[in-house]
């Protein structure tokens, strides 16, 4: 059954248009990632659910008494309260009837009152902000002002939670959250009796926890079921398929176009009806949906460092009485894309300046290559200047800019990060987050610089832009260091990680997060102090199985046994069992990427969602079963 249900809505902001008569509708039990490019409408369209925005046109229906909360990107509270104060503020109606009911004036209705009350939870309610507090790991009595920004995402959640609601909308959750919160928060969503509409831009966190994916897209919601892994197949089909319509469209258009201009003859003996059709071709390719433009990222590598970036030899550094960095040593190359690891608050930041120069160590000693040209990328966007203008930002004083070799006008390079020319003299404040986010990115590539120091650069990026940044860090030819809670990011660029291990230990491992999962592990058992040393909350219940998996896999003589006649007929049949499966999977996809079901049948929709997480069970079990008889053979 629909808990929200979108109809022909339209919204538009001047001549852009962020909903099209698009349709949408919320299911129960619903975990929805909603995707899409910076600037599409995402965090508007929540608003809109969320009543705090009006559509131009259209209708939207909630289901009779459904509770909804609604998570901002940029969680704001009173500084001068306590967590606890923040969070009771979720139960901001049961609070008020109580109020009501203890200090009520004669003509007050009690048993009205008192049945609301009863119907909002009753009496008990500082119990459920305190089980709330403690599902969230947060202590009630501390300070609004003294809290991170991952902190703040987790009093946004327990207020939203601490209702019960039966809608979560959540707008980038991730943000600010290192890698052990970003875990726990997909697990608590997972666990969530109710529905969850989440803009995120996290694809690792998107696998966890979707069952649907959903893109806005030029105005339009296009739905595909699963999670992300799924949604890039289905999508990559789909744009295939869609180009082809759209060139054999254009083909039929250059010729009828043609045939229309011919000589006095031709004119002659027109059709009525096929100029008609003619009129119509053109109408549709004029209103034809064309796919958005793709960010052109390329960075001026400046001079060429030394052979050795940094190198640091049992440094330690410690702020009043705590010990940041204890006895770290390492070696950093030219070329090098280093990863760093850790919880908020642990000193990534600080370990950075002490590799870069900035901060010098308390004990043990730093060397810094030569011709070091270093361009910052800052998580928190100091640099930006919100009354400055898109050109005036990127290049102060002049409308060109020099990129290697090469002189391009501001307005030209902006196009390339997707900034159209009528934007280049507006202010910085009217972009969105994720427009911030690409500004900066722009105006960093836009000097030289042959060591990037990435700072979060993953918040508010859409998953196109990301993918690009990944392409551009791989082929850098300078030093990368980044600093990311973004698992797919990190083992898509970096080429070793320094992660933190506690007690101010960090130590450096080769690959990404899967490698150090596995390499953490093993070291810390073979450390002399292993019971003070623990890695960064690694999931122990996946680094066993890992462990254990390797332990237990058979070495190549066992593999190389024959086959029975029994396997052999299994190993035959596999492929045909797997076909059927992968296209009843399609058949069903199909139905549910159409979306009509949802509102003409939803039990058989339901029941069709169960059956793709059964498909999904034996599609894997099969392929397990193909991988490992084909192995013997």
């Amino acid at each position: 059954m629909a808990l929200i249900t979108l109809n022909q809505a339209s919204l538009a902001y001047g001549h852009h248009p962020l909903l099209d008569n698009a349709d949408f509708a919320l299911e129960e039990g619903e975990r929805i990632g909603l995707i899409g490019r910076n600037g599409t409408g995402k965090s508007t369209f929540l608003k809109v659910l969320n009543r705090q925005e009006s559509l131009d046109s259209g209708t939207i229906q909630y289901q009779q008494g459904l509770r909804l909360n609604y998570v901002a990107q940029e969680p704001s509270f009173d500084p001068g309260k306590t967590i606890f104060q923040v969070v009771s503020q979720g139960l901001a109606e049961l609070l008020s009837c109580i109020d009501a009911y203890t200090n009520g004036t004669p003509d007050t209705d009690m048993d009205e009152l008192f049945n609301r009350i009863d119907t909002l939870g009753g009496w008990g309610w500082e119990q459920r902000v305190e089980q709330s507090l403690e599902q969230l790991r947060l202590n009630g009595k501390l300070l609004i002002s003294t809290l991170s920004g991952g902190t703040l995402k987790r009093v946004a959640l327990a207020q939203a939670l601490v209702c019960t609601p039966q809608v979560l909308l959540l707008d980038e959750p991730t943000n600010h959250l290192d890698l052990e919160s970003i875990d726990w928060l997909a697990t608590l969503l997972n666990e969530f009796d109710g529905s969850a509409l989440v803009v995120t831009h996290d694809r690792s966190f998107l696998d966890k926890i979707t069952t649907r994916i959903v893109e806005l897209d030029r105005g339009r919601f296009r739905s595909y079921f699963g999670n992300y892994s799924q949604y890039r197949v289905n999508k990559e089909e789909q744009l295939a398929q869609e180009s082809v319509i759209q060139a054999k469209a254009d083909k039929l258009l250059a010729q009828e176009e043609i045939w229309i201009r011919k000589g006095v003859e031709a004119r002659r003996t027109r059709s009525v009806a096929r100029i008609a059709r003619l009129e119509e071709l053109r109408a549709q390719r004029q209103s034809r949906r064309d796919a958005m433009g793709k960010v052109k990222l390329s960075v001026d590598i400046g001079s060429r460092t030394g052979k050795i970036v940094s190198e640091l030899e049992n440094v330690s550094l410690s702020f009043a009485d705590r010990c940041i960095v204890k006895d770290f040593s390492s070696i950093i190359l030219r070329g090098d894309k280093i990863g760093l690891l850790g919880p908020n608050g642990a000193g990534k930041t600080t370990l950075l300046k002490l590799i870069l120069g900035t901060l010098q160590p308390d004990k043990g000693s730093v060397k810094f290559g030569t011709q070091l040209q270093i361009a910052y990328f800052d998580q928190m966007r100091g640099a930006l200047n919100l009354d400055d203008t898109l050109e005036n930002f990127i290049s102060p004083g002049s409308e060109w800019i020099e990129i290697g070799e090469q002189r391009q006008h501001v307005k030209s390079y902006l196009g390339d990060f997707l900034f159209s020319p009528s934007r280049a003299n507006s202010p910085v404040r009217s972009l969105s987050g994720g427009e911030r986010n690409r500004l900066l990115l722009a105006r960093l590539f836009a000097r030289p610089a042959n060591v990037l120091v990435l700072d979060e650069p993953t918040n508010d990026l859409d998953i196109e832009t990301l993918e690009l940044l990944e392409e551009l860090l791989e082929n850098y030819k300078g030093t990368v260091f980044l600093v990311s809670h973004d698992r797919a990011f990190l083992d898509n660029v970096v080429t070793s990680l320094i992660a933190y291990e506690g007690d101010s230990i960090w130590r450096e491992y080769e690959g990404g997060i899967q490698d150090w999962l596995v390499q953490s592990r093993r070291n810390v058992k073979s450390s002399p102090n292993y019971s003070s040393i623990q890695p960064l909350a690694p999931p122990s219940a996946n680094v066993s199985e890992l462990v254990v998996r390797e332990k237990s896999l058979p070495d190549s003589t066992s593999l190389k046994k024959k086959l029975s006649f029994k396997e052999q007929r299994e190993l035959e049949s596999l492929p045909e069992q797997i076909e059927k499966l992968e296209q009843e999977q399609q058949d069903i996809t199909k139905l549910i990427e159409e979306g009509s079901i949802f509102s003409t049948d939803s039990q058989k929709a339901n029941t069709m969602l169960s059956r793709t997480t059964q498909i999904e069970s034996e599609l894997l079990f099969l392929l397990e079963r193909w991988e490992s008889l084909s192995a013997k053979v």
